[in-house]
């Protein structure tokens, strides 16, 4: 019973830690959810802030390109506009050396700028003042250089005419002095036609700056830095615009990536605090599912234990009921055999009146009795095959039956039947005690079957014991290993934030690693870091485009002096390599010239039988000479072998190849038809040089001539007996001579 209710309140748990388990199931998908919306926010929040980086960059290439150019313009400008040394020093004592030039104040239409430039010239570097008469004190100051002012008149330019040049020109300084008398015209043509009206101190210039007077014509440009003053300050002003604009784009675009920067680390902070509260979850889940896990199995454990026990309880109850059973049997009996003995002693007279009759029915009933017994033997084999545990009591109830059936059947005779009359009394009363000490023994077996039963539930209470300890020691260490787990999948994510990081900085992590000290201190490379940081702020803004444009020159330049040197090394090498190839190839020359020399001086006697054959050299070079050959056969004077025969040029080239032949000699040498421009004599001179360089030289040699194939050991002919088919023919000489001797 307490095993029921153990086994109810564990179903109870199980029940309230499956429904925990759905709700943090639940929980750990919402928060998955939640992270990857995160992480998909946080990639396209990245991809945005790439984007944001990449305008932020582009502007800020844009504005180092502008501040460049307006730099540069400006220096320009500057050299343009820039006095004499005397006059600047004047400027500078009057304090008007800031004070802009004419060319500054000056607004004008950039179809008239040009000829505004042309008629003005050197008056564009104007110095513009106030009042003129403020300086006329200081004029003998100045003895060496010019300076030229220009006062203020607002409304110097209010009466111009439409058709002069003045008109188109717009300043806060008086520019009618200058520009009296200067008419606009729309073409050259134009000006030339209208210059016969012109009145005195009159002209007419064109948009092209060609100015016509009325019997003069200026007109092309002048070089240098003078040119363009007034196109460079409109374009110095543009640009000045452009440079204001473009600021303020990079440092509107600035605020919004930091902002974007600061929402990033933000979401990813967010995103970092739901990856905890799912690892919460799931150490949670992982608590609840292995706390289910033990209850699920401590049930089933303690109900297979329960229907174990009820099993022994019911096998026991069977065998106490089977005892009591078989005892109230075989009680039943004795108290019938007690019956049939009482009959037996009131029958006794009469039946020892019929023993004289029943003796004659002895033999057949003892007959009967033997079949029957042999009958009853097999029944007791079978019965002896079914026994279990109870074996004692049946054999107890087969000796009773068999002792009722024999008297019952009255086979066995009056006497036996009187004188056991008293036995099986006895011995059903003996195995009527025999079945009461059994049920005893039985009651005792059952008694010491319960005391174990209890002894091994105290046994299952320990061992329950010990596995819930157990149980709590394997939650203590899976507590440890969740919270390592968790800590690993913290730094897992830092890890990746790191690679994301380096990554979208296009560093390589391996790298990196390799370029960190040992002994590397992560406070120190913080230091490191903000003092780099506070330089690179210090610095403002730079240059970009001075930057690439100085680095790919400086590793074009380094790519090319890695060329240079290399080539030179190269040519360096080449000539050493060169020269100790000239003086090996000199050396090798001269030995093997001397020595083919030598083989041929050699050979060509033996060949012709006398005469005289050398080489020679055509030139002292060595690398470069050639070489002659001069053979004399004997009987002749001539010294060159385009005079000799060609009979004779052909010995004379196999005593020349048979000298180069002997220089490195192969295993074989191939010999096609050498001997077919030689008379017979020759021939023989020829075969006896191969027969001696035999010796040392395999020869194959293709040949025509008798003479040549006497000197053969091997002869392979070649016939071709059918049209179109050739076939190959092998003579060996010495058993063809064999066979012709016998």
């Amino acid at each position: 019973e307490s095993s029921r209710l153990h086994v109810s309140g564990l179903d109870e748990e199980i029940t309230r830690h499956e429904e925990q388990q759905k709700r943090l199931a639940a929980s750990v998908e919402e928060a998955q959810e939640k992270i990857d919306a995160t992480r998909s926010q946080i990639a396209a929040f990245r991809e945005e802030l790439k984007r944001q980086g990449d305008h932020l960059d582009n502007s800020r290439r844009n504005l180092q390109g502008a501040t460049g150019r307006l730099a540069s313009l400006q220096a320009l400008q500057q050299a343009a506009m820039q006095e004499g040394e005397e006059s600047a020093d004047w400027l500078a004592k009057q304090g008007v050396d800031k004070a802009q030039r004419l060319a500054q104040q000056i607004d004008v239409d950039a179809h008239w700028r040009r000829a505004l430039e042309t008629v003005l010239g050197h008056h564009l570097q104007a110095v513009c003042i106030e009042r003129i008469e403020d300086f006329s004190a200081s004029v003998d100051e100045l003895r060496d250089g010019v300076v030229e002012l220009l006062g203020r008149n607002s409304d110097a330019t209010a009466s111009a005419s439409e058709k002069s040049l003045l008109h188109k020109v717009h300043s806060e300084f008086d520019l009618s002095a200058l520009l009296a008398g200067i008419l606009v015209a729309d073409s050259v043509s134009e000006a030339l036609a209208k210059r016969h009206a012109l009145q005195p101190g009159e002209s007419l210039i064109t948009a092209e700056g060609v100015w016509v007077g009325k019997n003069w014509m200026r007109f092309g440009q002048e070089q240098g830095a003078k040119q363009g003053v007034l196109e460079r300050e409109q374009e110095v002003r543009e640009l000045k615009a452009s440079c204001q604009a473009l600021q303020t784009e990079v440092e509107s675009l600035q605020q919004q990536h930091e902002a974007a920067v600061e929402s990033l680390r933000e979401m990813e902070q967010q995103r970092d605090q739901r990856q905890l509260s799912l690892n919460h979850f799931n150490h949670e889940l992982s608590e609840v599912r292995s706390k289910l896990s033990g209850k699920r199995m401590r049930t089933e454990h303690i109900r297979n234990r329960v229907e174990t026990l009820g099993k022994e309880r019911n096998d026991l109850q069977k065998q106490i009921g089977a005892g009591e059973e078989s005892a109230q049997v075989a009680q039943r009996k004795l108290f019938k055999a007690l019956e049939i003995s009482e009959t037996m002693e009131s029958r006794r007279a009469v039946l020892e009146q019929q023993r004289d009759q029943l003796r004659k029915q002895v033999n057949d009933v003892r007959e009967e009795n033997a079949a029957r017994r042999q009958g009853y033997h097999q029944l007791a084999l079978k019965s002896e095959s079914m026994r279990s545990r109870q074996q004692g009591l049946l054999q107890g109830k087969q000796r009773i039956n068999e002792q009722l059936q024999q008297i019952t059947a009255q086979r066995d005779g009056l006497n036996e039947a009187l004188r056991g009359s008293e036995l099986p009394l006895k011995e059903q009363q003996q195995e009527l005690a025999s079945q009461l000490q059994r049920r005893v023994t039985a009651e005792t077996e059952l008694t010491t079957a319960r005391n174990s039963l209890e002894e091994i539930d105290s046994r299952l209470r320990d061992r329950e014991k010990q596995r819930h300890e157990a149980e709590q020691q394997v939650q203590q260490h899976r507590s440890l290993l969740e919270q390592g787990r968790i800590q690993h999948q913290e730094i897992a994510v830092r890890v990746k934030t790191l690679e994301e990081q380096l990554n979208e900085a296009s560093y390589d992590r391996g790298k990196l690693l390799r370029n960190i000290p040992e002994h590397a201190n992560v406070s120190e490379w913080q230091q490191q870091l903000e003092k780099a940081t506070l330089r690179i702020q210090r610095l403002g803004s730079i240059n970009l485009a001075a930057i690439d444009e100085f680095r790919e020159q400086s590793e074009r330049l380094d790519h090319l002096t890695a060329q240079h040197d290399d080539v030179l090394k190269s040519l360096e090498t080449l000539e050493e390599a060169i020269h100790k190839i000239d003086r090996e190839t000199r050396g090798r020359f001269k030995d093997t010239f001397e020595m083919v020399n030598s083989g041929f001086i050699e050979l060509f006697p033996k060949l012709f039988g006398g005469g005289k054959a050398y080489l020679e050299l055509t030139g002292d070079d060595l690398l470069n000479t050639g070489v002659g050959v001069m053979a004399r056969p004997p009987g002749k004077r001539n010294s060159s072998i385009q005079l000799l025969s060609g009979g004779e040029k052909a010995l004379t080239a196999v005593a020349l190849v048979f000298a180069i032949f002997r220089l490195n000699p192969a295993p074989f040498c191939m010999l096609d038809e050498v001997d077919a421009p030689l008379d017979d004599a020759n021939v023989g001179r020829f075969c006896s040089l191969v027969k001696e360089m035999s010796e040392t030289v395999q020869f194959i040699f293709i040949t025509h001539n008798k003479i040549t194939m006497e000197l053969a050991n091997q002869l392979q002919g070649v016939t071709m007996h059918e049209p179109g088919v050739s076939r190959l023919v092998s003579v060996d000489v010495e058993k063809a001579a064999q066979m012709a001797a016998m």
